[in-house]
């Protein structure tokens, strides 16, 4: 399995959503770095389940413990590493899958591929790793504060913000459940997401996120463009099935004429469809990006599930899971542009 992200600040991860905990490597991190360790566990608080009604009612309070790299608050050079323990696993919920695979999961590829595996939450597959990522990307955001990033739920089903961000307080991203920044919508989301939950049913949504403040140069021409490589972390987050840059899809259906971004004498441009990234390489413009995500594959209602011996029998799903995966994993999708962004930072400028 590929553990590791990253080529210069770099991430390594363990763990399983039902073992006894998860935790990282954190090598590459440069010294003297003074850490806000509130800053990170609100990260974590973020991510963590249980924290509203439209959320899986897992209850972890997801403490990050550092075991090195780190001394009197200032990062040492030497590797970070870390551990968050599990303190709320039912893994009885999940006795059911010993022999049997639920549809749109890994269980069936993960036993092909492997020839065993961790039947609890999901194991190594579960979205609970992400934990890790949100630890790491904490750091980075730290590293590089001048750079902002927001990401925020943009629509849920076929509830969708017809904003642009630009037309957003992105300030009352955390002041919904559903991390919407248009009250108004993020009501109509948060009602839809309770529906769904009732119904024992699941819906998927997309996360906008919004980078500003990027410096020129991020990126390379060929094989590591830089929305080339936002898209490998975005598509490695559990549900993800879309990702798109600038103007996206939209841009097949538009005219050069209309698409271009003319030039101001200061190099900044008048149109930002290229949504900061030209050529790989970041051109100092705001970058902006949409990830898909798809309903959640677990349903609390019964469906077909293949056994190990070939036959299809009806399970209800069990334990506790998202009715919409969204809004728990904006921290998670700002966290992983928060690490390719400062590995392409030392990679480009090789220092701080």
């Amino acid at each position: 399995m590929a553990n590791t992200f990253g080529t210069l600040f770099k991430l390594t991860t363990f763990g399983e959503s039902h073992g006894k905990a998860l935790g990282g490597i954190i090598d590459g991190c440069p010294a003297g770095i003074t850490l806000d360790f509130d800053f990170i566990q609100n990260e974590l608080d973020r991510r963590r389940p249980g924290q509203s009604k439209i959320v899986t009612q897992r209850k972890e309070r997801d403490k990050v413990q550092f075991l090195s790299g780190i001394f009197e608050g200032k990062t040492t050079g030497a590797s970070i590493g870390f551990i968050v323990e599990n303190e709320n696993q039912k893994s009885t919920d999940y006795d059911h899958l010993k022999a049997a695979f639920r549809p749109s999961h890994a269980d069936f590829t993960y036993q092909q591929k492997y020839g065993h595996r961790d039947f609890r939450g999901g194991g190594r597959s579960s979205a609970r790793e992400t934990v890790n990522w949100v630890v790491a990307g904490a750091i980075a955001k730290q590293i590089l504060p001048q750079i902002k990033i927001n990401a925020y739920v943009s629509s849920v089903g076929s509830i969708v913000l017809d904003k642009f961000y630009d037309e957003l307080n992105l300030d009352l991203i955390e002041t919904t459940p559903v991390r919407c920044p248009d009250p108004s919508t993020a009501l109509a989301m948060e009602t839809l997401i309770s529906q769904i939950k009732k119904e024992g049913d699941s819906i998927g949504g997309v996360i906008t996120c919004v980078v500003q403040n990027v410096p020129v140069g991020l990126g390379s021409p060929i094989f590591n463009k830089l929305h080339a490589e936002l898209g490998r972390a975005m598509l490695t987050i559990n549900a993800v099935k879309g990702f798109e840059y600038g103007s996206g899809f939209e841009s097949a259906r538009m005219r050069g004429s209309a698409h271009n971004d003319l030039f101001n004498e200061d190099g900044s441009t008048r149109t930002n469809f290229s949504g900061g990234i030209q050529g790989g390489i970041s051109n100092g413009m705001d970058i902006y990006f949409r990830v898909a995500f798809k309903p959640v594959a677990t349903l609390l209602q019964k469906q077909d599930l293949l056994t190990v011996t070939g036959e299809i029998i009806k399970e209800q799903g069990k334990g506790r899971h998202d009715p919409c995966v969204v809004p728990r994993a904006v921290p998670i999708v700002e966290s992983l542009t928060a690490l390719v962004l400062l590995d392409n930072y030392l990679l480009n400028f090789k220092k701080l």
